[in-house]
């Protein structure tokens, strides 16, 4: 018998609630590796329309091979953190490889961007400073503030007078130093953060930049060096938080890249680098094989962006309500968590698998389909996954 029944009852009551609301997550099984098509536990093929696979790497054979050979060389896992016996020549080749690649000093490795987000603002920031944040930044962010004792200010998203505002009552509070931290891209939305207006602002306030770009590292700009690349600040941005878990082989792992006597600082107090175990050998072979990869020609995100264009035009076409803009990520707007999830479940049926957003992941009547576009993506099967989008959408009365 449970030593606590009440507690026990008062979990079950939540998640009574939770599915009463429409609001209860359901998680999907696959048995295939990822790709633009994969197969479901019931023995469905479908077009994948909801991974973070941006460039499609997560199963390329070059990839592969690479985490295989690292994980014959080097061994499975380090069973140890970083400062005691857990850093491997390895370790040091790709965080020299992030930061020319992205255009600083030097990087950290992190188990995952969360745990980078999340050491990353008590390090750096005490009582006396200020962390000014974009209200619709990802949970990460906001996790990692909450546990500074900085001073907390919040703009409304993408208002950089309300930006202005924030920055000039930081100073009027007495703020030591100040720091700006967004989102690159906005992982519901697709919003492209305004980094050169950004930067511009912080100058005027002797404020610092920092961004999480953890969906426009690989390719987002030019080379794909992400947000600050595309908006023409390479260089120039203070802090870069990513993921090696999306376009850069879709694993796990994350990073922190910055000056050198930021991440060494890093290095020294970071308590989710310090407590957790180094980041797997096979993961850092493979992200090294991928920086290989993306070096080498623009091809992979040169495709993606065509498939990008291809879709936006055709689910525009179709009626559907989306949010605009030239990232993969493509908000088809439902509204309604219930009537987002059926037509989920729809698409499924069709052969399309894509996944409903709903609160607390959006807010509260803001409920869509987040569809994310690949490289690896044909034009049929983005021809196929709108045909489908089509008949569903009709069928729930969405479009016409």
């Amino acid at each position: 018998m449970p030593t606590s029944p009440d507690f026990y009852s008062s979990v079950r009551a939540e998640l009574a609630a939770i599915a009463q609301a429409g609001l209860f997550k359901q998680e999907r099984i696959i048995v295939t590796p990822q790709g633009s098509e994969i197969k479901t536990a019931d023995g469905r093929s479908v077009i994948n329309l909801c991974a973070n696979n941006y460039l499609g790497l997560s199963s390329d054979p070059s990839v592969v091979s690479a985490a295989r050979r690292v994980l014959d060389e080097r061994g499975f896992g380090l069973s140890s953190v970083r400062f005691i016996c857990g850093t491997q020549d390895k370790h040091k080749e790709l965080e020299r490889r992030l930061s020319a690649f992205l255009g600083t000093e030097d990087t950290i490795l992190y188990g995952s961007a969360f745990d980078a987000n999340g050491g990353l603002f008590e390090t750096l920031f005490g009582a006396d400073d200020a962390i000014i944040s974009d209200e619709l930044n990802h949970a990460s962010i906001i996790d990692g503030i909450r546990l500074s004792k900085a001073r907390r200010y919040r703009y409304r998203h993408d208002d950089l007078e309300d930006l202005r505002a924030q920055l000039a009552q930081a100073d009027a509070d007495g703020a030591r130093f100040k720091i700006v931290f967004t989102d690159g891209v906005f992982s519901m939305d697709g919003t492209i953060a305004r980094l050169d207006e950004i930067r511009a602002i912080c100058d005027e306030h002797g404020a610092l930049l920092g961004v999480d770009d953890s969906h426009a590292t690989g390719f987002l700009g030019p080379r794909g060096r992400g947000t600050h690349e595309y908006r023409g600040i390479f260089g120039k941005v203070d802090i870069i938080t990513g993921t090696l878990g999306k376009a850069l082989g879709g694993a796990s792992g994350g990073f922190t890249s910055a000056s050198a006597d930021v991440v060494a600082l890093l290095r020294q107090r970071s308590r989710p680098y310090l407590f957790s175990n180094t980041v797997a050998p096979a993961i850092v072979g493979a992200t090294i094989a991928v920086l290989d990869i993306l070096e080498g020609g623009t091809a992979l995100r040169d495709r993606l962006a065509s498939n990008t264009r291809l879709f936006r035009s055709g689910i525009a076409a179709l009626g559907f309500d989306v949010k605009p803009g030239e990232h993969p990520i493509v908000p088809v707007m439902v509204y309604d968590a219930e009537k987002a999830q059926r037509l989920a479940d729809r698409l499924l049926e069709l052969g399309v698998y894509v996944v409903g957003f709903f609160y607390p992941v959006v807010p509260k009547g803001q409920a869509r389909i987040r569809v994310q576009i690949s490289a690896l993506h044909t034009e049929a099967e983005l021809e196929r996954a709108l045909e489908a989008f089509g008949q569903a959408g009709r069928e729930l009365e969405i479009i016409q």
